[in-house]
């Protein structure tokens, strides 16, 4: 299942989006009046922090309404035990398998059609988030040797996107994205060249204290940084690509120029008024609306 849990159903429009869009493609941010809640059917929950029930994937949320695809606790997800509903992002995927490749033609409509359309969305999913990476690097001024590669390997990405239910079905997209990750572990050395800083892919930091820490440059890609006390740290610069941030503390710290860091990872986070984030990115509206400078010690 995924890290994170579905998103919130069309009635009250998404809570996450990226920070940018491309020019030209596809958009990229969830529009849930478009979709058929595929988020809170298709993912398996299991009961934890995120999530207050257990489901299996293919089985509606029992909080989905069954006269439309809303949800039906949408503004109470947090108090009543599903704060992952709320920083889960499809990166506009949903509405473009139901609007695009199924037609508009929902799983309610068409049971048969269900299993494949969930793979679908699945596979959409990670293709959208590529699109998501691969604008981002192609917006890093330090990205302006790899401009051909990057537009080649986000036309590459739509064209697969843009396929039928039975080509996505049978597409190899871990495949196709691991063929992109070099790129994009490319771009990020060049933008991190500024200030290059320490190699911590895939580190366990689960719950260290790293208050006011200097991680400039820092590569931080699939890091486990849950619970993680980053009060004041500087991640200028820092690859953020797939960090797990659940429940980390930023408050003050300084998230403007981190790359690629999307929506979904700072709705899960802890911040605040003086915790800078990249633009284009909201302030969740779980952060408190005013706070003292964090001190170390406290």
């Amino acid at each position: 299942g995924p890290t994170t849990g579905p998103t919130t159903g069309p009635t009250t429009g998404p809570t996450t989006g990226p920070a940018t869009e491309p020019t030209t493609g596809p958009t990229l941010r969830a529009d849930c009046g478009s979709c058929f809640a595929l988020c809170c059917v298709a993912h398996t929950l299991t009961r934890s922090t995120d999530f207050a029930i257990d489901k299996p994937a293919g089985v509606p949320c029992l909080h989905l309404a069954e006269e439309h695809f809303g949800c039906t606790i949408h503004d109470q997800l947090r108090p009543r035990g599903f704060p992952g509903c709320t920083t889960y992002d499809c990166f506009g995927a949903g509405q473009r398998v139901a609007q695009h490749t199924y037609a508009g033609i929902s799983w309610r409509a068409d049971p048969g059609s269900a299993d494949q359309m969930f793979r679908v969305f699945a596979v959409v999913r990670i293709l959208h988030e590529l699109l998501w990476l691969l604008a981002q690097a192609a917006d890093l001024p330090s990205s302006a040797p790899l401009l051909r590669e990057l537009d080649e390997a986000r036309a590459r990405a739509e064209r697969w996107a843009d396929g039928s239910a039975d080509e996505l079905d049978v597409l190899d997209v871990g495949a196709q994205r691991d063929a992109t990750v070099p790129l994009l572990r490319h771009a990020s050395a060049l933008a991190r060249a500024e200030a290059p800083g320490p190699d911590l892919d895939g580190a366990d930091l689960l719950g260290t204290d790293l208050r006011s820490t200097d991680l400039r440059g820092a590569s931080l890609r699939g890091a486990l940084l849950v619970g993680v006390d980053l009060r004041g740290a500087d991640l200028r610069l820092a690859d953020l690509t797939g960090a797990d941030l659940r429940g980390a503390d930023v408050r003050g710290a300084d998230l403007g120029r981190a790359l690629f860091l999307c929506q979904a990872q700072v709705a899960a986070t802890r911040g605040d008024l003086l915790t800078t984030v990249p633009p284009g990115l909201d302030r969740p509206a779980h952060w408190p609306a005013a706070s003292a400078q964090p001190r170390v010690g406290e």
